[in-house]
This record gives structure tokens, sequence and C-alpha cells, in this order.
């Protein structure tokens, strides 16, 4: 597969039936718990295979750990929250490697499978299609004010419960109902990601703020100037490629807020949104937004609006 898409997962055909999917994700702590950042990030690192489709199957370990200023009982923790969330998915460990580093950092490989024929990528959203997001945005900000504390303790619990969810029931509804496309929202926002989809796939797409699903407190945080720098660079980033029509400077922030763990961005050809719709309930996901639409061809431009 071209590297020239940004598709969130390697694939190789090994065979007329067999493809492997590979990935790997790696990030410092975001939640104050270890137990908690070993889940969430394992979370993490397994949704690129489910956005392509695959199906998880193993894993390795990639631990960076201040060993001279922490206890190794953190670590522990940190790898039995990995540990736990992976066997939820299915996915065995089957090694790892631990560096001493100055700050706590963990993720993991993965390796998947998928049939070729099943293989979903960010490169074929066609025009007419529409835009399903299947977690609510925010944790960028809310984990920074996390950081700062200035994140309530009911926000705390919402997002860990959110960043901690797997994909795995909404990859299973898509590869049933068949989609044209679909991304994991993680660091680059939900419109860095969904700017990868339209320019890989030469399309054009429209997002309505007011169909974007954000936890609550993640409003008030941004207007308190609580943004984490990732979102402040996807922003700029983006500056060429997205018309604001009456947007204003805090909700721009949110739809590009660098997300962990983040939900699938999905393109449905628009006959078989209610059939998505109704899987993606029927599955247990508690967030199914029609958030957008793809327009016609271009060269991946954006436009927002209210």
């Amino acid at each position: 597969m071209a590297t020239n898409t940004a598709d969130d997962a390697g694939v190789y055909r090994i065979g007329p039936d067999l493809t492997l999917v590979q990935t790997v994700d790696v990030f410092t702590a975001i939640v104050d718990d270890p137990y908690w950042f070993g889940v969430i990030a394992a979370a993490n690192a397994v949704s690129d295979i489910y956005a392509m489709g695959g199906t998880p199957r193993f894993g390795v370990n990639i631990a960076g750990f201040p060993r001279a200023k922490l206890p190794l009982d953190v670590l522990g923790e940190i790898l039995r929250g990995g540990a736990d969330k992976c066997a939820e998915a299915g996915v065995a460990i089957i090694g790892g490697h631990t560096l001493d580093d100055p700050e706590p950092k963990y993720g993991l490989t993965i390796t998947g499978f998928v049939h070729p024929e099943r293989v979903v990528t960010n490169a074929a959203a066609r025009p007419g299609d529409r835009l399903v997001l299947t977690k609510p945005l925010g944790m960028g900000v809310i984990t920074t004010g996390i950081k700062q504390e200035r994140t309530s303790a009911a926000t705390i619990e919402k997002a860990i419960g959110v960043m901690a969810t797997l994909n795995a029931a909404a990859a299973r509804a898509m590869v049933e109902v068949g989609v044209s496309a679909a991304t994991d929202v993680t660091g680059f926002g939900l419109l860095g990601h969904l700017y990868e989809m339209t320019r890989a796939s030469g399309v054009r797409a429209t997002i309505r703020l007011s169909a974007v699903p954000v936890l609550e407190e993640a409003w008030s945080l941004v207007r308190q100037g609580v943004v984490p720098g990732g979102t402040q660079r996807n922003r700029a980033a983006l500056e060429q490629a997205i018309a604001w029509r009456g947007v204003g400077a805090e909700a721009q922030l949110l739809l590009c807020d660098a997300q962990t763990s983040g939900g699938l961005l999905i393109a449905v050809p628009e006959d078989r949104l209610a059939s998505l719709l109704g899987a993606l309930r029927a599955a247990g996901v508690p967030t199914a937004a029609v958030v957008g639409t793809i327009d016609r061809p271009g060269q991946g431009e954006i436009t927002v609006v209210l």
C-alpha cells in the first residue's frame, strides 16, 4: 500500500486469503493513574488495526521508565493495564522492550490480520458518502486540564471511559455493512485525520459543527486557554485546507484537538448509512454521530459550517 495516503497501519499480503496489518504507538502519560495509562495506551494502539477492518492478534510492549525516580511497581501497573486491555481485545503480548527514560512512556506494536478483499483504507471515500464519528472529541483539552488540575473529577472519569473503550464493536459494524473508507481519530484531531482521508481520496468534505459530539467540559476548558500544543499545531497546519463558515476560535481548536484513543471516522455510502447506524447501535457503540458529507472531487479541501 502506498505510504503517501498516510493510512493508519501498514499492510502486507501474505497469501490469497490473508493480509497482515501492523502498527506502533507510544506516548507519555495522559492520566495520573498508571494502570489506566496502560489501559488507554493499549486501546489507542489496537485502534489502528480496527480502523483498517482488521482483527488485532499479538503485540509487543514498548516502555520508557525513569527507574531512579519511580518505583518499579508503577511500571508494573502500566504493563498490567496494557495487558488487561489487550486481553479484552484478544491480543497476546508476546514480548517487549524497556528503556531507562526521564519520563514514563508506554505503547505497543500491534499485529493483526484481515482478508485482502476486506481491507478498509482512508483513500476510498467517494462523493455522496456520509461521515460518521463513533466517539466524542475533547480528549486533548481534557487531559491537558488534568495535568493543570483544572478538569473536574466527573469529566476525568468520563474521559477515561471514552479513551479506554476499544473500537472493536464499531469496526465489526462497519465491516459488516461495507463502507467506503475509515480512519481513527487520534493525534491529528478530527479535521487532521479527515484531511488525510479527503486528500488521499481526491475529494472535498463538509463538517457540520452542531453535529459533532464533544465532552461538555472541553468547551469551558478551551475558553480558559487550556489547549495542548499539539492541538495548536494541528490548527496551524490545516490553515490552507479548511474554510471556516462562521465557526469561532474555540470550536476550531476542538475540531483540531489532538485525541488519544479517539473514535473511528467512517465514510459510508448514503444508501448504507441507516444500516451502519443500526449496526453500531446493535453493537452497543454509544456514539454514532453523522457529522458531515463527502461533497465532490477535490484536493482534500474541508468546509466547516455551523
